[in-house]
C-alpha cells in the first residue's frame, strides 16, 4: 500500500471513524455491517483498524473484501497512517475505520487519530438498556472533545422498531443518525481469551455479516461529504533485504501478521514463503525465519507431533540463519507449553523454558524495544506465564505508567519476546534482524 503519487497529488473520498463509549458496545459488528451495506451498494470500501489487533481486522476484511491495515498514532506514526489512508482514498469510494477500546481511552486514543486526521467519528451505543440517556451519552462523546468532528451515533443491541425510534428521538439537533441494529445473536460475533475469533474460524461469518447489513437497509445510511487525503512525503526504503528469502509461519496457530508487515519485507527487497507449522514437515528454503504469534495453546498435540519440523527449526539455529519469534512463536520455541485445561505437551525445545496459559490477562499496552539499530514499536497482549531459564538480553519498554517490561531474548541470531512487532516503525532495524549477514 505505499503510494506513488506525488505529495501534490490530493485524493477526496468520505470517511468516518466508528468508535463507542467502551469496549464491547458491538464496533466490530457495526463496522462489518457498514462495510458489508456500502458494498452491497456498489461502493469500493476500504476498512482500517485503530490500534493493534489481529482478530477484529480478519472480520472486517470479509465484510470489505480488502486486506484491513493498522493506523496508530504511536506505534506508525502520523505520516504513515496518513499515507496509508492517501493510498486508499485512490481507490474507494469510501473509508472505515474502526476505533479501538472507548473513543477517549489511551495513550493514542481513537480520538486523536480522528482529531490529528480530522476524520469525522461515528459513535455506537448499546441501547439496549437505555432510553433518553442515549441522547446524553451521545451529547457527552461529542462535547468532551470540543475540537472533533462528531458526526452522528448508530444504535446497537436494539430491542425493537419502537426502541430505536424512542433513541433516535433522544439525540441531539443536528446529529446524524445512522441506524440501528437489533438484538440478534444470529449475526454476533463470538469470542475468546483474546478477543473475538479469527474469520477463518467462523464457518458463517459472511452470513453474519449479512444478517447484520440487513437491518441497515430501512436506514439508507448516510454518508458524510468526501474529504480531502494529501500526499506525504514517503521515504524510500533501501532494499536491505534483496535476495533474502524469508520463511513465515502462518496457518490457525500461527495467524498474527500485520499486512504492512509483510509489506516491509517485500519493499526491502525480501521474497516471502509461507509454510504451515501444523501441516508442512519442514521448514521451505530460506535464508531467515519468521514465527509471529497466533494459537499455538489450541494446537498443542499437532505440534508436538511435528518431529521433522523441530529438527528443521533446531538445524535453520544452528546454521546461524535468523529467527524472529513473536509471542505464539516465542511460546513455540520453548520446550513445552501448556494450556489452559492443563494439557501439557513439549514443542520445539530451541528456548530452555516452559509456559503456562492463564486465565487472566498477563501484560497488554504499547510497547518499544531498543536494539543496536535503533527502536522499534509494537505492542503486547498475552495470557501466558512463561518461564525461561534463557537469561533476557534486554526488556521492553512500557508505555503505559504500570506496564510490565516483556523479556527479550537472543541466542545467536534468534530474536525472541513477547512483543508483536510493528515493522513499519523502523525498517532497517527489522532489516537487521531478518539479514543473514
Amino acid at each position: 500500500m505505499t503510494p506513488a503519487d506525488s505529495p501534490a497529488v490530493v485524493h477526496h473520498c468520505p470517511a468516518l471513524l466508528i468508535s463507542a463509549p467502551a469496549s464491547g458496545q458491538g464496533k466490530t459488528t457495526a463496522t462489518a455491517a457498514l462495510a458489508r451495506w456500502h458494498t452491497r451498494q456498489g461502493r469500493r470500501v476500504r476498512v482500517f483498524k485503530t490500534g493493534p489487533d489481529f482478530l477484529d481486522p480478519t472480520i472486517l476484511a470479509q465484510a470489505s473484501g480488502h486486506p484491513v491495515y493498522q493506523l496508530d498514532l504511536w506505534m506508525g506514526g502520523e505520516a504513515h497512517c496518513r499515507q496509508l489512508l492517501h493510498a486508499a482514498a485512490a481507490e474507494s469510494d469510501l473509508i472505515l475505520i474502526e476505533g479501538v477500546m472507548g473513543l477517549h481511552d489511551g495513550i493514542a486514543s481513537s480520538a486523536a487519530l480522528a482529531d490529528t486526521l480530522g476524520i469525522p467519528v461515528l459513535a455506537v451505543i448499546d441501547g439496549s438498556a437505555m432510553a433518553q440517556t442515549f441522547g446524553a451519552i451521545a451529547l457527552g462523546l461529542a462535547s468532551y472533545r470540543p475540537s472533533l468532528n462528531f458526526y452522528g451515533v448508530l444504535a446497537n443491541r436494539v430491542g425493537s422498531p419502537g426502541h430505536a425510534e424512542m433513541l433516535r428521538e433522544s439525540l441531539p439537533a443536528g446529529m446524524a443518525w445512522l441506524g440501528a441494529l437489533p438484538r440478534n445473536e444470529a449475526a454476533a460475533l463470538p469470542s475468546r481469551h483474546l478477543g473475538l475469533i479469527h474469520a477463518d474460524e467462523i464457518a458463517d461469518i459472511s452470513q453474519r455479516i449479512d444478517r447484520a447489513a440487513d437491518a441497515l437497509d430501512p436506514i439508507n445510511p448516510p454518508l458524510p461529504a468526501p474529504m480531502a487525503f494529501a500526499a506525504t512525503n514517503a521515504t524510500v526504503l533501501p532494499r536491505l533485504l534483496e535476495g533474502v528469502t524469508i520463511a513465515i509461519a502462518r496457518d490457525a496457530a500461527f495467524a498474527f501478521v500485520y499486512p504492512a508487515n509483510l509489506d516491509t519485507l517485500r519493499t526491502l527487497g525480501a521474497k516471502l514463503r509461507f509454510f504451515s507449522p501444523l501441516t508442512d514437515a519442514g521448514l521451505p528454503q530460506a535464508d531467515a525465519l519468521y514465527l509471529p504469534g497466533g494459537y499455538p495453546e489450541l494446537h498443542l498435540d499437532v505440534l508436538k507431533r511435528n518431529y521433522s519440523l523441530t529438527q528443521a527449526v533446531h538445524a535453520h539455529h544452528q546454521a546461524g540463519k535468523p529467527i524472529v519469534a513473536e509471542c505464539g512463536g516465542l511460546l513455540a520455541l520453548l520446550d513445552a507449553l501448556t494450556d489452559h485445561d492443563g494439557h501439557r505437551a513439549e514443542l520445539i525445545g530451541l528456548i530452555p523454558g516452559e509456559a503456562r496459559m492463564a486465565t487472566r490477562l498477563v501484560n497488554l499496552g504499547m510497547h518499544g524495544i531498543l536494539l543496536p539499530e535503533g527502536e522499534v514499536r509494537g505492542h503486547s497482549f498475552h495470557h501466558a506465564q512463561a518461564r525461561c531459564r534463557l537469561t533476557p538480553q534486554a526488556h521492553s519498554i512500557a508505555q503505559r505508567h504500570n506496564g510490565i517490561p516483556e523479556p527479550i531474548y537472543r541466542d545467536g541470531r534468534l530474536f525472541a519476546s513477547f512483543v508483536h512487532l510493528y515493522f513499519p516503525s523502523n525498517p532497517a532495524a527489522i532489516a537487521a534482524l531478518f539479514s543473514p549477514h
